[in-house]
């Protein structure tokens, strides 16, 4: 990209994230290392001589950060605790953290981690509590997406709800998020972090397939090769300057690389929504009190000063709106570092042509044919009780998500056979047959005619083909002979 560019790229990236280029609080040292925590350092080094060790080897007992400063609590918290003549909360919370790390907090408020709680009680409630129960949500959904964490009436925390360290857990102070969940207590390593391994604790599976696809990847491929050359554990972390062997899931969404500083809002780069049954191009609303909401990209976008309704329904004042051609950008300045801009843009292309025949092709129909079928009453309102339902939902959240972020992280293989290929699959040869065992031959016959073979995507299943790779020769020679 040439000099100029670059530095229009980076004005225009201040104008709207001017967040991201604050320096870090400074915090006196004098403001830490309670003397009454080392009273906590000796005593758990009898009961919990792993914690200790974990912290001694941490940061912050390097700049005398000790127990107390993290987990002292007032009379007042509803989480307060009276443990050892000490008033302490179990939970170390985001808001505790922004006592020093501040700017960090203020990224990861309203980001697509913090609101993790949100997304799944108000877009899978009936998968994971109807379909598995209530313990697989406890054990399983809450460990990656957070628990709202509950205080029993001595003061103890709700097993059903802790031990949890989800990237969205609502806190007891009301806060969102948890720091640990990447950086892992109590040495809350950077370079944990830095790792993939410290993503794909959540990020793989069915829902979300991103370890199997990074480590196919040539990413993936370069950072076993080179793993002793990337600089995790260093205190500067630029790609394309402290490092250059390869990208890890950080570099890429949050990591620094050029004049793009590091960022704790991991989808802010992202400009297209990838877990949904129609993917959509994304604007990023900016709330003056540092909360954020996503919004189509088939919506008008608000405007700087306007009110509207958050998520949660109250009102919020708009700081700014990135566009998804600018979140874009953000992104391809990572990919710069280590591409040239003729590579990156053929790559983006190439990604983006994948998410476009997805939901034209398969998204979009299916869509359209179950909404016909809700609409029509011939299912049920309760989610997940008819064979169809199930198919529907792996079609867009399994494989869908699988092709999509395949593509988006070059990964040829899940791209097309893990990918877009069980789509079509599916798409074809249960997901259609259930539509006739729903709605009766005439009528779903009417809505494929409608919603499918009035697309030119599927036209193929009109026309005659010579060659048929099922049988493995040439149809029309065989039967000439």
């Amino acid at each position: 990209m040439p000099s100029f560019l670059k530095r229009l790229l980076f004005c225009i990236l201040v104008s709207i994230y001017p967040e991201l280029f604050a320096a870090k609080v400074s915090i006196d040292p004098g403001e830490w290392g309670d003397p009454l925590g080392e009273e906590c350092v000796s005593c758990h080094e009898k009961s919990s001589s792993g914690l200790t060790r974990q912290w001694r080897k941490s940061a912050h007992a390097e700049a005398g950060v000790n127990c107390l400063d993290c987990h002292k609590a007032s009379v007042d918290d509803n989480d307060a605790i009276t443990h050892e003549g000490q008033v302490i909360a179990t939970i170390v919370s985001p808001l505790d953290c922004s006592r020093c790390h501040t700017v960090e907090y203020e990224q990861q408020k309203g980001s697509v981690h913090s609101e993790a709680v949100s997304i799944i009680e108000n877009r899978l409630p009936a998968l994971a509590g109807h379909v598995g129960g209530d313990a697989i949500v406890a054990a399983g959904c809450d460990q990656c997406h957070g628990s709202r964490v509950v205080i029993r009436g001595d003061g103890s925390l709700d097993p059903r709800s802790w031990p949890n360290s989800g990237i969205g857990r609502i806190n007891p102070d009301g806060s969102k998020g948890s720091c640990s969940s990447c950086h892992g207590k109590h040495r809350f390593s950077k370079a944990q972090a830095r790792e993939p391994s410290a993503c794909v604790r959540c990020h793989s599976g069915p829902d979300s397939p991103d370890k199997a696809i990074y480590e196919a990847s040539k990413h993936g491929m370069q950072y076993e090769a080179h793993r002793d050359e990337m600089a995790l554990d260093s205190d500067s972390w630029v790609a394309g300057k402290d490092y250059v062997a390869a990208p890890t899931c950080v570099t890429c969404h949050m990591g620094a690389a050029g004049k793009l500083k590091a960022n704790h809002d991991v989808g802010m780069r992202n400009m297209w929504s990838l877990n949904t049954p129609v993917s959509e191009k994304q604007y990023l609303v900016v709330f003056e009190d540092g909360e954020k909401m996503e919004l189509p990209a088939s919506q008008s976008p608000p405007k700087r000063g306007s009110e509207i309704n958050k998520t949660d329904g109250s009102l919020g004042k708009v700081k700014a709106v990135a566009t998804p051609k600018r979140r874009r950008q953000a992104m391809q300045l990572v990919c710069l570092e280590c591409h040239s801009k003729a590579l990156t843009e053929s790559f983006m292309d190439q990604f983006d042509d994948v998410v476009k025949l997805f939901n034209e092709k398969f998204g979009t129909p299916a869509k359209q044919i179950m909404q016909a079928l809700y609409s029509e009453e011939l299912l049920t309102p309760a989610p997940f009780d008819e064979p169809i339902e199930f198919t529907y939902w792996e079609l867009w959240h399994d494989e869908g998500a699988r092709a999509r972020h395949g593509a988006s992280m070059a990964s040829a293989n899940h791209t097309w056979w893990e990918g877009m290929y069980l789509v079509g699959r599916n798409f074809y040869s249960r997901f259609l047959p259930q539509v006739k065992e729903v709605a009766g031959s005439e009528r779903a016959d009417t809505l494929i005619r409608k919603y499918v073979k009035s697309s030119d995507h599927h036209q193929w299943l009109e026309q005659p083909q010579r060659s048929n790779p099922i049988l493995g020769y040439d149809v029309g020679r065989q039967a000439d002979e």
